[in-house]
């Protein structure tokens, strides 16, 4: 499954990210891993989320940025859920890309059981239709 976290800026979607990630390594069996663009939030996430600084692997553009899931997957089997913070801050996340990454997260995420949550820099009326039904839109209330 994949989730697009939609909303204006300071709608709160990195806090979303956060307490959900947090909430979710209460409850879950299995390991949580939270993508970032810096070390700004070692010390909101839950200790044993993982929290993985995207700007030290070379991140280019979608197709490195899929692999470099993909190898994160493969190193750490029990990932149950990946939350990906402003990752749009580093690769040209368009309405094509984003279309191309939804559909190979699917595949993945579907063969390996895993969730992504990925913040995006978009509101519900400038995403596509079909990709509606992947998307939360945070509303102003939630900002911090």
């Amino acid at each position: 499954m994949v989730k697009l976290i939609l909303g204006g800026k300071g709608s709160g979607k990195t806090k979303w990210l956060i307490d959900n990630a947090n909430k979710d390594m209460k409850a879950g069996n299995g390991n949580i891993a939270f993508i970032d663009v810096d070390d700004d939030h070692i010390f909101t996430l839950d200790y044993n989320v993982r929290l993985i600084n995207a700007m030290e692997f070379n991140i280019k553009d979608i197709e490195s940025f899929y692999g470099f899931l993909c190898g994160l997957i493969g190193m750490d089997y029990d990932v149950e859920k990946i939350y990906i913070d402003s990752i749009y801050k580093v690769i040209d996340l368009n309405i094509p890309s984003l279309e191309k990454l939804i559909e190979n997260l699917n595949i993945i995420g579907e063969k390996f059981q895993v969730e992504f949550f990925i913040n995006v820099d978009y509101t519900m009326e400038k995403i596509p239709e079909h990709l509606r039904d992947y998307s939360i839109e945070l509303e102003f209330e939630y900002a911090v």
